[in-house]
């Protein structure tokens, strides 16, 4: 595919300087340096000041179902690949990425998200950190985001590396068509205590729905910091 090609050679081009981590166990680059950007004059985002322990892109699908008596879509869930980003930090390409990886997911048909994680080739063997998909609430009704890495990268096999979070902030995108960017404390799992989704890219469903409708998926790409 064409656009694999040309973006892939982009991106590539965009991140030659990244270096590997000398030891570190988390990425393929060292993190020590990052610190989270937010906007200024809002108070739904508190960066740490502190460094993370992982920054992935994620490509994936927020999924929706049809409230028939407000006629509007109510989320149910997600299903996203996670795939660090670590060697990019600091580089041009760090914060185009995500939107990068969204026109690639959304201009094509019938593409996996393993497809475009690969195309990106933002390391010479791309990393998947990890999946996000929705769990029943530990803690309470409804449902919970969890982020799943317990069987990929450098975590693979801890059973505890995991994190289900609860928002404590939400900060609509100036874009009507993406996601909010949110902060999230951990309730349960040891491989974070705070998530942080930004540089959002898609994701919001249409604004009405009639009873009947089906599910529906809408693709969407990220940052995910996770401390």
């Amino acid at each position: 595919m064409l656009i694999f090609s040309i973006i892939t050679l982009v991106i590539l081009g965009s991140h030659a300087d990244a270096s590997p981590a000398k030891g570190h166990p988390s990425t393929s680059c060292d993190l020590s340096g990052a610190r989270l950007q937010v906007p200024a004059d809002q108070t739904q985002l508190v960066a740490p000041t502190y460094a993370p322990s992982f920054i992935g892109i994620t490509v994936g699908t927020q999924n929706y179902t049809c409230n028939a008596t407000s006629s509007t879509y109510a989320l149910i869930g997600a299903v996203a690949e996670i795939f660090d980003s670590s060697c990019l930090y600091g580089t041009p390409a760090f914060d185009r990425v995500p939107t990068i990886a969204y026109d690639v997911w959304t201009a094509t048909t019938g593409i996996t998200i393993q497809e475009v994680i690969t195309a990106l080739e933002l390391t010479p063997d791309p990393a998947v950190l990890g999946q996000h998909y929705y769990v029943p609430n530990p803690i309470g009704s409804g449902l919970s985001p969890k982020w799943d890495f317990t069987s990929s990268g450098v975590t693979a096999g801890n059973p505890n590396a995991y994190v289900i979070g609860a928002k404590i902030g939400d900060l609509p995108s100036s874009n009507s068509n993406n996601i909010d960017e949110l902060m999230v404390k951990a309730v349960e799992g040891e491989l974070a205590s705070l998530v942080f989704r930004v540089e959002t890219n898609g994701g919001q469903p249409p604004h009405q729905c009639a009873a009947g409708d089906s599910i529906i998926t809408v693709k969407y790409t990220s940052q995910y910091w996770l401390f």
